[in-house]
């Protein structure tokens, strides 16, 4: 599955926790948000895939993932996403 397709996948997981995905253009690096209450992650266009992919992975990195289906190649490149020293480092920290 390539960085675009997995992007997409990663999209309609957000969209069925309830989590809007804006991409525009900007100077900005993108994340999880609260807009007028309600959630949204934000993804930069100008971003390459590697680095929206990234940044989407980080933004649902404490959701309820598993609650719901994900296929095998989209639960893989979360897992290399995240970097096992941020976890650790978040848990010494207690968040």
């Amino acid at each position: 599955m390539d960085t675009t397709a997995i992007i997409d996948e990663l999209e309609g997981v957000a969209g069925r926790l309830g989590i809007e995905v804006r991409a525009e253009p900007g100077n900005f690096r993108g994340g999880r948000c609260v807009v007028e209450g309600k959630e949204v992650i934000m993804i930069n266009t100008n971003d390459l895939p590697e680095t929206q992919l990234v940044v989407l992975a980080e933004a649902l990195r404490d959701a309820p993932l598993d609650t719901i289906y994900l296929k095998p190649a989209v639960r893989r490149a979360l897992e290399e996403a995240w970097p096992e020293d941020a976890s650790a480092a978040r848990a010494s920290h207690g968040n």
